[in-house]
């Protein structure tokens, strides 16, 4: 699961690298594949095209939803689904969400979010900064951060989903931090 990566081929050629080491079935990309835009700085990897024939290489592995950098000539050079605002997804018999948190799922403690169970998780990415908690209706709140941008000291990271246990790790694969279900 990942978030934010902005156009940078050296970040996203190492989390795929990480993805291929980790067997995993999917890669949960949400949103903000290609560009960096006007609040960011330039990441130090950018290579848009690069990082178009990085994704197309995994392609029919990703399931992906679009950030607010995210645009109609990004879905041209991408041949995967990119611009659904929000994926639902069914795992180990939860309910997960998937937004890029900048409309859906941007502020889930004021009520941001579609009805879901008790136990579900709430998957987005956009403000660039790691979250892992419950809130106050028992739904798992995760950020995984930024791959390419992040921000208030955190770390360049991913998260895994793993025997019911999250793990959000840095790029070399460190393990920074864990939510068990």
């Amino acid at each position: 699961i990942a978030s934010d990566l902005h156009g940078d081929a050296e970040c996203t050629a190492t989390l795929l690298r990480r993805f291929d080491e980790s067997d995993a079935e999917r890669l949960v990309l949400l949103g903000d594949l290609l560009y960096h835009g006007p609040r960011n700085d330039l990441p130090a990897g950018y290579a848009p095209k690069q990082v178009i024939s990085l994704l197309n290489e995994v392609r029919d592995r990703l399931i992906c939803v679009r950030g607010n950098c995210d645009t109609e000539v990004d879905q041209m050079v991408l041949p995967f689904p990119i611009l659904s605002e929000t994926a639902l997804l069914f795992v180990d018999g939860r309910t997960w969400f998937a937004a890029h948190g900048h409309r859906a799922g941007a502020n889930p403690t004021a009520g941001d979010l579609p009805a879901l169970p008790a136990g579900s998780v709430v998957l987005t990415g956009h403000t660039h900064i790691p979250v892992l908690e419950t809130n106050d209706q028992g739904i798992l709140l995760l950020n995984p951060g930024s791959v390419s941008i992040p921000k208030e000291n955190s770390v360049h990271g991913y998260m895994t989903w793993e025997d019911g246990t999250f793990y959000w790790k840095d790029l070399d694969g460190t393990v920074v931090s864990t939510y068990e279900l």
